[in-house]
């Protein structure tokens, strides 16, 4: 089997996500799931953790549970198709939420997304917004319009926003 690039946006990424065991995560946008593929090995379901992998892509959502079927296998991800403002969990049940690249942040009104994102945060959860370069200024203008407390964030391979609701 060929090794798998990880691209540096999906490094960043996952170190911003800073899982622990017990962290349960979500990601938006899941592409082939690079990031999981770093995040799962972090997490423990005994502990609580988890990781939810979601994209509106059916050839996303299978190159990511083929590329982590492990992970699939021991529980840690799951991986459904869905955009974001369709996407059906439990809420409170999100730690850390996180998207890469994804534009809807900053091509129109993310308004449904955002309250999506705020009933699927526990308290205390964060949403990271990030990008392979510097996010476009509409993103951080967007989240704080829809009442999200906003921070920059940024390192090697990527930039972003982290939002929390206010």
């Amino acid at each position: 089997m060929a090794t798998r690039v990880v691209p540096a946006r999906a490094r960043f990424a996952a170190a911003v996500v800073g899982a622990r065991p017990g962290t349960r995560v979500l990601e938006v946008g899941c592409g082939p799931g690079a990031v999981a593929s770093l995040v799962c090995p972090r997490l423990d379901p005994v502990a609580g953790g988890g990781m939810l992998a979601v994209d509106r892509s059916a050839v996303a959502v299978a190159r990511t549970a083929e590329r982590c079927a492990a992970f699939v296998d021991a529980g840690v991800l799951t991986v459904v198709r869905s955009d974001l403002a369709g996407l059906r969990i439990e809420n409170g049940t999100v730690d850390v939420a996180l998207t890469v690249n994804v534009n809807l942040f900053w091509t129109r009104d993310p308004g449904p997304e955002l309250e999506v994102l705020r009933a699927l945060l526990a308290p205390g959860g964060v949403l990271h917004v990030l990008y392979e370069g510097a996010p476009p200024a509409a993103v951080a203008a967007g989240l704080r319009r829809h009442g999200w407390d906003t921070v920059p964030v940024s390192g090697d391979g990527g930039a972003g926003v982290t939002g929390r609701p206010a």
